[in-house]
Parts: structure tokens; sequence; C-alpha cells
């Protein structure tokens, strides 16, 4: 393998890396030590990074191998780094950048098992690497056809409307790669714990938690604040759109507890809601889905990210080198396995950055480019940057940076610039389907990115046992945002792991942030290009004093504590939801009207669970065998977590057509408590989502 045998070379630079005098206090010293490692760390960086996109993009035995193998390098020189580092008595710096810079380079995350155990640390990065190639291969078969997730499934959750199709897919994704990750996080957590142990921390989330530059105490109650601020905004949209679902649907469908079957959202995780908007639309107006329009005038992948980058120049920001349209897989290859979950990378050399995606040609994929094109320019203003401040503000800043740029782009106006829409409907109701189109998306999803990182606090610190991985993840999903597994899922399930971030181990709640933080960043930006009307009309677009209050922000990379760089473009260092808030007034008003003499919530003090167990719905296959001809598990033998309220009639089969069986109780259970902890992971390497 030519690419294990460069990586050894590189490893052979790891001694040269200067030992230190037990507690050197000579700033001047310091500063030549991390000079050198700061050279060689770009070189150790680089070589792991090409490693793991070669497995991205070519899922092989031997990329898997070569790419495990270059990890574990990277982590012996970053333990060795930190051992050197810790030997300079660099808490007692005068110089600030220069303790930020030693902070950084002693804080290894998971890689300090290596410590400790080297066999551990193999474990650990063998059982990922498993876990990701479980995800990424995973694929749903019925009549000799097998369907993957990207494009096939994806498609299938956002444009079906056939409640059994759409109930296909869902068990189906789940069946194929939770169950089959399962047993492998379990031994994962345990060694991820340890880690953070030997990281100094006691437990995986408060290693985590230590990237935001806050008082872990503080944090947890900055994020249950703007949480608990929002949820009203949530609890109404979430009636309307149940509604709607209803009249699609039918009453039958849908538990009497008032939660939303979790199949029927457009989404195969139902964190947010786009592609419900045909018929959630509350006026007949033209849709501002310019899907259609990309389609009829032939936009392929390559000119999505040229109309992308065409608006980042706009602003006076930077071109893409031409190393990225080089290097970059901007589409799905026909003849090998990737990892299509989309996303961006930075090499360390200060020149190749790279996207990673399977692009479909929707709306959906074109502001999806914007988000990963943003983390791609915050890479290109933050490379001359030392490599440990070669990173965002905090997580949350990474993810808002493109949709920031994105909610300029959505905007009627500005897609009737670029030829996407023939005009621009200005009135009331067209303003009420744009805001409802918008909040489908950044709304819906703040209980979902909220309680990712909830669900991993809680097994990280030992509150969720093992044997209830699936009934916790659920009780989070029903309590918090209002839905429930349209079937009963097995206890031995693990339903969590159907989504990219948990087998992939990236934390989550930097997407909650970044919700709220690129709706304040985008009401200054809109200040300072000024943009004087409603902030959902606001279209950046063109201004090259917006792109430089952008631009001296993200030059900063992680050289700041957060709060000082959101005050550099915002005025104040407080994360605030009021941009958030007043974006969406006009659309929070009409819900609450329309919402008039409906229930708005859902069951949550109790939860009028019946136990059933995994059965397909009513008129599907049950043949005999593990696996009908449906490609659903149809085995009965199993504890359940029971699906919320769904009725259970009488006899073997209640009303709905599923097959039920002896109630096992209420699975909500008592005393129920979120962690509210903030994490983010520690990374040697690790692309932006």
């Amino acid at each position: 393998m030519t690419n294990i045998r460069s990586i050894l070379v590189v490893a052979v630079l790891i001694g040269t890396v200067r030992m230190i005098p037990v507690k050197n206090s000579d700033e001047q010293s310091a500063q030549k030590w991390y000079e050198e490692y700061n050279e060689r760390a770009q070189e150790v960086f680089y070589a792991n990074t090409i490693a793991a996109w070669k497995y991205n993009t070519n899922i092989t035995n031997e990329t898997q191998a070569a790419q495990i193998f270059a990890s574990l390098v990277t982590a012996n020189f970053s333990i060795e780094a930190a051992k050197n580092a810790s030997n300079y008595n660099w808490q007692q710096f005068t110089n600030a950048t220069l303790k930020r810079l030693f902070s950084k380079v002693t804080n290894i995350g998971s890689d300090a098992l290596g410590k400790v155990d080297q066999a551990k640390l193999k474990q650990l990065k063998e059982l990922a690497s498993e876990m990701e190639t479980i995800y990424s291969e995973g694929k749903v078969c019925r009549n000799n056809t097998c369907y993957s997730l990207e494009p096939d499934l994806t498609r299938i959750m956002a444009q079906s409307r056939d409640y059994n199709e759409l109930l296909w897919a869902w068990i189906g994704w789940r069946d194929q790669v939770g169950e089959k990750e399962r047993s492998k996080y379990i031994p994962f957590v345990t060694l991820l714990n340890e880690a953070a142990v030997a990281n100094n921390y006691s437990n995986a989330a408060d290693d985590w938690i230590s990237s935001y530059d806050m008082p872990s105490e503080e944090f947890k109650e900055l994020m249950f604040g703007l949480y608990r601020e929002l949820r009203p905004l949530y609890q109404e949209l979430h009636a309307y759109v149940r509604r709607k679902l209803k009249e699609e649907y039918g009453v039958d469908k849908f538990p009497s507890s008032g939660h939303i079957p979790a199949h029927l959202l457009g989404n195969m995780w139902a964190q947010t809601w786009g592609n419900l908007l045909d018929f959630v639309q509350p006026y007949n107006r033209t849709s501002v889905d310019v899907t259609p329009a990309m389609i009829q005038q032939g936009y392929n992948a390559l000119r999505m990210f040229n109309v992308s980058e065409e608006f980042f120049t706009s602003l006076g920001l930077e071109k893409m080198p031409q190393s990225f349209w080089d290097n970059s897989m901007i589409t799905k290859p026909a003849n090998r396995s990737v990892v299509c979950h989309a996303s961006a990378w930075d090499f360390y050399n200060q020149k190749d950055f790279r996207i990673k995606m399977c692009t479909d040609i929707t709306m959906e994929d074109l502001i999806t480019i914007h988000h990963e094109m943003g983390h791609i320019q915050y890479f290109l203003q933050y490379k001359d940057q030392p490599v440990s401040f070669r990173d965002g503000a905090n997580p949350g800043f990474h993810e808002a940076v493109g949709d920031v740029l994105a909610l300029s782009v959505s905007t009627p106006g500005h897609l009737k610039k670029i030829g996407l829409l023939k005009t621009v409907q200005d009135d009331y109701e067209a303003d009420i389907n744009y805001m409802l189109s918008i909040a489908l998306d950044k709304i819906a999803f703040l209980p979902f990115g909220y309680l990712m990182d909830a669900y991993r606090w809680s097994i990280f610190s030992g509150e969720t046992k093992m044997d209830d991985l699936n009934k916790k993840w659920w009780q989070l999903r029903e309590c918090l945002q209002g839905i429930s597994p349209p079937l009963s899922r097995p206890k031995t399930s693990f339903d969590a792991g159907a989504k990219y971030h948990i087998p992939a181990n990236v934390p989550y709640i930097r997407y909650f942030i970044s919700v709220i933080l690129q709706f304040q960043l985008h009401e200054k930006l809109c200040e300072v290009a000024n943009q004087t009307g409603p902030l959902h009309k606001c279209d950046i677009y063109q201004s090259k004093e917006a792109g430089a209050v952008l631009g001296d922000m993200l030059k900063l990379g992680s050289s700041k504590p957060w709060p000082e760089a959101l005050e550099i473009i915002t005025g104040t260092s407080k994360l605030s939801a009021s941009s958030l808030v007043k974006y969406f007034k006009p659309l929070i008003d009409w819900l609450k009207a329309n919402n008039t003499g409906h229930r708005v919530g859902w069951d949550m003090d109790t939860c009028p669970f019946s136990a059933t167990t995994t059965a397909p719905p009513s008129g599907q296959s049950t043949e005999s065998g593990p696996t009908g001809t449906n490609g659903l598990s149809t085995s009965t033998s199993i504890e359940t977590v029971p699906s919320s309220g769904h009725s259970t009639g009488s006899g073997p089969t209640g009303t709905n057509g599923l097959s039920t069986s002896t109630s096992i109780g209420n699975s909500c259970g008592t005393g129920f408590s979120l962690i509210l902890v903030l994490c983010t992971v520690k990374y040697t390497f690790s692309p932006y989502i």
C-alpha cells in the first residue's frame, strides 16, 4: 500500500519535534518550539487527510486499513507533541496568543487514549471506521432492486406521498444500518470515555465541551435557555404541519398523543421539513422551490457550485483555487462505494481544499452547496493562521457561514436575479409562503439539533444504560420533537445510528448554535449592506462592505475566544435568538392565529404508549424466514420500544393494521431530565459536515 509507506516516512518526522527541559518558562524557546511543531503538524495532518479522503471517496479494505494506520500515526504525533508542550510552564505565559496555542496542542481529545493503551487506541479507530463503512455501504432492497441512501432513499422520503412506501424506506434504512452498528457503538463509547479520562476529563461529554471557551455549567445554561426560548415557535409550526399531514394521510394514521409519525416529514430523520412545502404552503402563489426551474434550465452539479462561488466573490471574498475544482468530488461515482454525506475538507497545506458531495439537482442541494462552500471560504480566510488556530471561532461558527449567505440566496428577489424565478410576488401572502418555507428548514430543525447531543451526553455520563439506547432515543424525540416511530421499534435496535453523525462521532450541538447564530450574523450584515427592509427580504449579494466585515471575522479562525469574534461582527459578545425571532415575527403571528382552536403541543407528562411488535403495515409481505420480500425484519419475539399513542384496537390487529402484543408500560419513565451539556469533539482531522 503506497499510501501507508508514505505515512511511515512522515512518521519519522515525529521525532524532530524537540524534547523540552522539564517546565521550561522561556517564552522565546516556546515560540521556537511551536514554529517547529507547526511545520511538522502540517505535514502529518496533510498525510492523514489524504488517507481519509482516499477512503471516503473509494471505500475498500485497502483504503480503510490505510486510513486507520494514518490516524494512528497522527494520534501518536499529537500525543508526543502534547507531552513535549506540557514540559513548558505554558499556563503562566504572559503572551496570550502563545498560551492559547499551547492550550490547543495539549488538548488532544480521544487520541489521548494512546497515552495509556495503544491497542485500545487502535480498537477505537477501527470501530469508528467500521461504523462509518456500515453507514456508507447501507442499502435497502425490494423486488431484486437495492436502494442506497443517496440519492435513492433520500428521493423517496422527499417525493413520495405513499404512506406505506415511506414506511418501507424508513424502517428498512434503520434495520439495515442502525442494528449493525449497535454492537460496535457500545464498546466504542467505553473506549471514548476512557480516552476522555486520559485527556483529564470525567467523560467524553466533558471532553467535547472544552472547545467552547466557557465554563461548562454556564454553557449548559446558555444552550438550555436558547432552546426554551424558541420552543414555542417550534410548537406552533408543529401544530400547523400536523394538521396538514392529517389532511394528506388521514387522521387514523396519527396517535392521539399529538405526535407526528416520524416517516411523514419529507426527510429520513425528520430533521428538516422543507420537502413538505408543496402541500403545507397556505396560499396559491408561485412556489419558492426552484427545483423544477433548475432541471428545466439544465443545471448540473458544476453549475450549482459555480453559482455558489459567484455569490462569495460578489462580496469580495476568495475565489476557489483551481485545485478545488480539480480534486473535489461533487457527483456520486458510478463505479465505487463512497461516503456520500456532504463535507468540506482542509488538507492543512494552505492550498488544498475540497468538497465531497453526491449532488442532486434540487434547491435543497443548492443550499447545501452554499453551506459547504462556506466551510471552504472559512478555510481560505484563516489558512495563514498557525495550524492550531485553523478552525472556527467555535464549531457553530463554521456551520453558520455558508448558511448566512443561503438566507440571501433563497430570497425570491435573489432567485429572480439569477434567473430561477420569473417573477417576484411581493405581498403578505407571498411573504407568509416564503417564511414558512424557511421555517420548515430552520425552526423545524431546532429540537433535533439540540437532542442529538443531549442523547449522547446521557450515554457518555452513564445516565443512559446500553440496554436502553433505543428507548432513550425515542424518549428524547417524542418529548422534545413531538414525533414518534410509525411502528414500535425493538429495544435491541439502534435507530440513532441511522443518522450519519452518530456512527461518525461528529458532535451536533454546533448545528443548533449555527441556526441561531446565522440569523444574528444575517441581521448585522444586512445593516452593513444598507438593507433597510424586513430581514426575510434582505439580500447581501454584491455588498463588498458586508463581505469585508464577514471576512475580518473569518480570518481570525479560532485565535480568539468566540465571544470576541462574535463582537467583531455584531457588536455584542452574546449569542442571542432575538434576530431569529425578529426574522420570523410575521409568520409566528400568522401561525398563532391559524392554530386558534386547534391543539398545539403533544403529551409529555404522560405517554399513552401501547406496545406492538415490529411488523410491516397492513397489506405488506411477512414471508417466512428472517426477512420478507420488503426487506423488513418480521421477528415478533423481541421487547419493543412502543410507538406513541398508536391505537391497538381489539384482538391481534388494531384499527391501524399493526400487530399488537402485551403492553410493557409507559416508556417515558419518570423523572426524565435532559443532559444540558454542550459538546464538540477534538479531532486532529475533522472534515466539516
